[in-house]
């Protein structure tokens, strides 16, 4: 297994771009499965589970070409398993999100429960209930649910809890479907209005999207379109804590501050300077971050957007351990996302966490050590721990950090961290594959 060596203590200074967002592909390329015709997506990442999508949606019999410019091409012309690889659909709970799109093309599916990061109970049931209502018939045996339906039809949708996911997989089950969809309680994220801008762009009518009414008015077909997908909130909030944790000073590009402002104001309530800079003819957007001074203690409650982010709780965590104060942050999303503070405190912070809670109590400074990624955002919490650490910290569970941070020790390095990755020189490359 590769494994992170990082020495800690280098402030973060310089350039760094950030790639295309991961949960906006992975729901665009679910919905190719509905185009006719081959579609080009631009600015796709270069990590593992855009792989993982891609490998799945060949083998439901797309032609899939992936490119090392960020250039991913699929024609679903030919599509037509209704059943999806388990091994697949186990290791990235986006891929179950090709149910919707089987059941509205083929009239069945047949996909096993998803897995994904260990990161507490997330049920299929605002799913399987969404499309019931859309007329399916849904049965879970074996660890598998299985979809029946000879005309799926426009329904009122209820989500007890605005859900990205469930969002964006009913939106997509029933852009094709004949009459009027309303999905209520929506989730209002970015990613969420991408896709229905990508899905009106192939021939969709849906209003709506970024409120928590959706409407879907049903079209008999789609079409396939050319379509660059939005840069990465995550990513770009990730390398801000980082230079923020580090005492850095880091222009990040190819960013839309609007998409971030939680996450800029927490970081400016904690001291960090943050200029965003808006569009220009050569750039969607950037954020100036320099840490100038000590940091001091914030508190954060995530909650679903516009609230600040659950994927940024964790290395905001990591930040929070070294600023002066006590912190209280709290996950409204998710209620097992602090097991990665174990690793945390054997680095030496000083973290009580309990059910949804953890109480950060600063300390002077973080202490290299050997630590585990134990699922994607609790990587990125290590990774930022160990930078400002004083010493060497061993991160493994490498591959979870694969799956959504590109090159990331490459660009760590242009920032002027002391990073080397071991095992492969590159982990991921966008190769051919159909």
């Amino acid at each position: 297994m590769d494994r992170f060596y990082i020495q800690g203590g280098r402030p973060l200074q310089g350039i760094v771009r950030i790639s295309g967002s991961k949960n906006s592909s992975l729901a665009v390329m679910a919905a190719c499965l509905l185009g006719r015709g081959k579609t080009i997506l631009h600015n796709v990442p270069d990590i593992g589970d855009i792989h993982t999508m891609a490998e799945m949606l060949h083998r439901l019999g797309a032609e899939v070409e992936l490119y090392p410019d960020g250039t991913l091409c699929i024609d679903a012309e030919h599509f037509c398993a209704t059943e999806a690889p388990f091994d697949l659909v186990r290791k990235m709970r986006a891929s179950f999100y090709v149910l919707g799109p089987m059941l509205a093309r083929l009239g069945a599916a047949r996909v096993p429960l998803p897995g994904g990061c260990d990161i507490g109970a997330r049920p299929v049931d605002y799913h399987t209930r969404g499309l019931m209502a859309l007329g399916a018939d849904i049965s879970i045996e074996h660890g598998f649910v299985e979809a029946f339906a000879n005309r799926l039809h426009g329904a009122s949708i209820y989500l007890d809890f605005p859900s990205a996911g469930a969002t964006t997989h009913l939106m997509t089950a029933a852009a094709t479907v004949h009459g009027t969809t309303l999905i209520e309680n929506a989730a209002a994220e970015p990613e969420v209005v991408e896709l229905a801008r990508f899905l009106n762009a192939m021939g969709a009518h849906i209003e709506g999207a970024g409120s928590r009414t959706i409407v879907i008015e049903g079209v008999p077909a789609l079409h396939a379109v050319e379509y660059r997908i939005i840069p990465d909130r995550i990513e770009a909030g990730t390398y801000a804590v980082a230079a923020a944790a580090t005492g850095g000073d880091v222009r990040i590009q190819n960013v839309i501050p609007d998409h971030l402002n939680p996450v800029i104001l927490k970081l400016q309530e904690a001291g960090v300077d943050v200029i965003p800079i808006a569009a220009s003819k050569d750039s969607i957007g950037a954020l100036e971050v320099r840490a100038l001074r000590p940091l001091h203690a914030v508190d954060i409650l995530a909650m679903p957007h516009p609230g600040f982010p659950t994927d940024m709780q964790q290395p905001f965590v990591s930040l929070l351990s070294t600023a002066r104060g006590t912190s209280v942050i709290t996950d409204h999303v998710f209620e097992s996302r602090f097991k990665y503070v174990a690793e945390l405190i054997r680095m030496g912070a000083d973290i009580r966490a309990e059910g949804r809670s953890a109480v950060v109590r600063g300390v002077e400074r973080l202490q290299g050590a050997a630590i585990t990624a134990t699922d994607l955002r609790a990587g990125a919490a290590v990774v930022v721990a160990a930078l400002s650490a004083e010493g060497e910290s061993i991160i493994s569970g490498v591959e979870h950090i694969d799956r959504g941070y590109g090159n990331l020790a490459a660009k760590l390095q242009l920032l002027g961290a002391g990073i080397e990755r071991s095992g492969t020189s590159h982990p991921l490359s966008l190769v051919a594959a159909g």
